[in-house]
């Protein structure tokens, strides 16, 4: 299917009433994706980079991706689709090899969030058994959790609207109580260790802070996902702006919340040492057992309605790369196709990899293809969205600066993850290089025969 023909089909199903998703069902989708494994699982490894200022790295999160944002926007309200991403890369860059790489990192990006929020359901679901470090079942509830979201996709949109709609309200009022309940139990003397001198500076310096960005941009960069939605939310070119802005706002609000009563009930060190499960961690001081239960209740629906929220927009992606030509789809009928492939993959993965090397995968491979987006916005498409050129600038400027202190410490401390983010977008470039050639051979065949038809 070509540009033309994906950007008629698409727009032949919202004529024809296609539209399933309200603007809060819309939020619902994206705040289920973001407020998932990002604040519950991350928190930790941020305080292992940034020290004390976890919470001003999540702040400095929200402002690289409140300029991120703006590229986004400016396409998908111009061109509203379920491939938001992959058009836009297509638009920029044409229908080759880097549109269709710069894609799939989007893409696996996306599965390993869902395998992140996999895990991290498994951890927080043990916590009440001691068994949250299990090598066993965590990776066993984590493929367990992804099966279930997805079965709930096989339902319908309408179903995973109405699903997201009640979990994510549940997710925003549990975090909510957590986090001022816990800085009222914490006292107001403990916010002054955001500012105390042994917290001030993390041990790793700037250095440090700026790769623990760079973690925090996980816990947003769900937003991108509302892009996918256009073929299915109501008056797109309005909403999905609007849409996105408020789940960044609502994200960022809450993060703040939860992670300053965390850091006021905590030691960095006692961070760290309960890095997979912080949250539980820093309730049990505050409020004891009802404490631990009443936060593993809010990040096993947190969790799961993340992946619920995900699998249906990640999906949606695939969908679009298939109808490119992007990516293969499986023999037979093509119903649920996208759904199945996702699910797997982040099936693999989430038995694989740990939640560290998930992390540190997904980000990488996100900032870069963030980059190129903001890169494609700037050469090709500042006229047609009409974007201030400043803006997409700053993003990069502000991407670079956090993606290179966090591959600079990475490498020293974990170089495996690294060579194996290189070897998967290796294959991924590689992938599209065939793909894309045996594509150009098929068009030339087929010219070929049309004219000896002739």
């Amino acid at each position: 299917m070509t540009h033309d023909e994906a950007h008629e089909h698409q727009t032949d199903r919202q004529q024809q009433g296609g539209q399933q998703l309200s603007l809060t069902g819309s939020v619902a989708l994206g705040t289920g994706v973001m407020i998932g494994a990002g604040i519950f699982a991350l928190i930790g490894q941020v305080a292992e980079l940034a020290g004390g200022w976890v919470p001003w790295a999540f702040l400095a999160g929200a402002v690289v991706v409140g300029f991120s944002s703006y590229s986004y926007i400016r396409y998908s309200m111009a061109n509203p689709s379920s491939g938001g991403i992959a058009m836009l890369l297509k638009a920029a860059y044409g229908p080759g090899v880097i549109a269709g790489s710069f894609s799939l990192f989007m893409y696996v990006s996306m599965v390993l969030a869902q395998s992140l929020l996999g895990r991290t359901f498994g951890n927080y679901a043990l916590r009440p058994f001691e068994m949250q470090d299990s090598l066993l079942w965590v990776p066993v509830l984590a493929v367990l959790a992804i099966v279930g979201a997805a079965l709930v996709n096989v339902v319908g949109n309408r179903w995973v609207e109405r699903s997201a709609s009640v979990t994510a309200a549940i997710k925003i009022i549990g975090i909510a109580v957590l986090a001022i309940a816990g800085l009222f139990a914490a006292g107001v003397s403990s916010l002054g260790r955001l500012v105390s001198p042994e917290s001030a500076t993390p041990d790793q310096g700037w250095l440090g802070f700026l790769a623990g960005v760079t973690l925090c941009i996980l816990a947003y960069k769900g937003f991108t996902t509302i892009t996918n939605q256009g073929g299915d939310l109501k008056d797109p070119k309005r909403n999905l702006g609007r849409s996105i802005v408020i789940s960044i706002s609502l994200c960022t609000v809450l993060y703040l919340l939860i992670t300053v009563a965390v850091t006021g009930s905590l030691s960095v060190p006692q961070i760290i040492e309960a890095r997979d499960y912080a949250l539980a961690e820093a309730a049990e001081p505050l409020f004891g057992a009802w404490g631990v239960g009443l936060t593993v209740v809010v990040a096993v629906v947190a969790t799961v309605s993340g992946l619920i929220a995900s699998l249906f927009a990640v999906s949606k992606l695939y969908d679009m790369l298939r109808d490119m030509g992007q990516v293969p789809g499986l023999p037979g009928r093509r119903e649920h196709q996208s759904l199945l492939i996702t699910a797997g993959l982040a099936i693999v993965m989430a038995a694989l990899f740990d939640l560290s090397q998930i992390a540190a995968l997904g980000a990488i491979l996100y900032l870069c293809m963030d980059i190129a987006i903001h890169y494609g916005i700037l050469r090709h498409l500042k006229e047609e969205v009409k974007a201030k050129v400043w803006i997409p600038w700053v993003a990069i400027v502000l991407d670079v600066a956090v993606l290179v202190p966090f591959l600079i410490l990475r490498g020293s401390s974990d170089p495996f993850t690294l060579v194996v983010t290189a070897v998967v977008a290796a294959l991924i470039i590689l992938a599209q290089w065939v793909i894309v050639r045996r594509r150009r051979e098929d068009s030339d065949n087929d010219e070929q025969e049309s004219e000896q038809l002739r």
